[in-house]
């Protein structure tokens, strides 16, 4: 697998990320440990969970899992968990990005994980209420302390992502090397602000759902899905998130984009020879400013497929196709044509 430096810093980590948000729920102890073998001899690296996946049930199958491997193994294996993001047993201080209860998230996700620190300790959202000096402040002491050793943001948006930047610099505080965004050929609005502003500040992009919830995987057409699927199953249970939801339903014009992505997909991947997933994956990857792609796989089985995807270079031709018919057409301000030609500059 091929590896990359995690943003501006100076660890090295895998281009492919295990997302473990399935472990304890969808995706039994037995088969998350099979999981976890399958990533780790692939030449993965980083394993990504969270504090509020299935109420810390994630950490706890990771921990015991890490407890019986090998200590070459244990020393190689990069840990990434989040916290301040809400858990179903969450009393009033115990979510948000508050120093008491990130005090309380970091203890409780070392306890489950049977470590002493994390390689990457990540915010898990924005927090309105908590001032942004506090949440610093403390994952700058956590640093010194050893108990995390890089910062990460998830879901900032652009402005909140640059407050956070000016405001360590300004403070001397550790910086955050990541931040981790929902990206995929469906969802590329993170390219208007997001991702520039992370690319400005070297903070590299951890890509979470970059297959769309499944939508990207191939397996969907204009009249049917898999009633098996994780999409007709979140859809069910009411679970999808908006943008999913938009790809297909809001508008003719998303779901005419979303099939003609889909019609793409196909043709590359029959060229190819690989599944549709992987080229979706493999177009994630090569995007600017990406360090990692965070592949929620349930199972062996979708794990496996899905790192074919790590052989896999696209032709400028193929990504031209894709980039052309993913475009989610911003109106003309601020991000559509007038606005960009208000913002560009040239010599004469």
């Amino acid at each position: 697998m091929k590896h990359v430096l995690l943003g501006a810093s100076g660890l090295g980590t895998s281009a492919f990320v295990l997302g473990t948000a399935t472990f304890g729920d969808q995706t039994d102890e037995a088969e998350a440990g099979r999981v976890l073998d399958v990533f780790v001899d692939s030449g993965g690296l980083l394993v990504d969970t969270a504090d509020g996946y299935v109420d810390g049930r994630s950490e706890q199958v990771i921990g015991r899992w890490l407890s019986k491997q090998p200590a070459e193994v244990r020393g190689r294996v990069l840990l990434s968990t989040k916290g301040g993001g809400y858990t179903t047993s969450a009393a009033m201080n115990e979510w948000g990005n508050s120093r008491h209860n990130l005090t309380r998230a970091l203890e409780d996700s070392l306890r489950r994980l049977g470590v002493d620190s994390v390689a990457l300790y990540q915010m898990h959202t924005w927090d309105p209420l908590t001032p942004l000096d506090e949440t610093m402040s403390f994952l700058d002491g956590a640093v010194r302390q050893g108990k995390i050793r890089y910062v990460g943001l998830s879901n900032f948006t652009g402005w909140q992502l640059q407050k956070a930047v000016d405001l360590v610099r300004e403070l001397g505080l550790t910086a955050p090397v990541t931040h981790q965004a929902q990206y995929s050929l469906l969802c590329r609005e993170v390219e208007w602000e997001i991702i520039p502003a992370g690319n400005a500040n070297g903070l590299g992009l951890l890509a979470w759902s970059p297959l769309s919830g499944g939508l990207l995987t191939g397996k969907y057409a204009p009249e049917a899905s898999p009633a098996d699927s994780r999409f007709a199953d979140q859809l069910e249970r009411g679970l999808m998130h908006d943008n999913y939801v938009s790809a297909l339903y809001s508008s003719h014009v998303a779901r005419d984009r979303t099939w003609e992505v889909l019609k793409i997909l196909r043709d590359i991947a029959t060229t190819r020879d690989v599944t549709p997933a992987a080229v979706a994956l493999a177009w994630v990857a090569a995007r600017p400013g990406v360090s990692g792609v965070v592949l929620g796989a349930r199972n062996v089985e979708q794990l496996t497929s899905n790192l074919a995807a790590s052989d896999l270079t696209l032709e400028q031709e193929e990504i031209t196709r894709l980039d052309e018919a993913s475009d989610p057409s911003p109106a003309g301000y601020p991000y559509g044509a007038f606005g960009t030609a208000l913002r560009s500059r040239s010599l004469p």
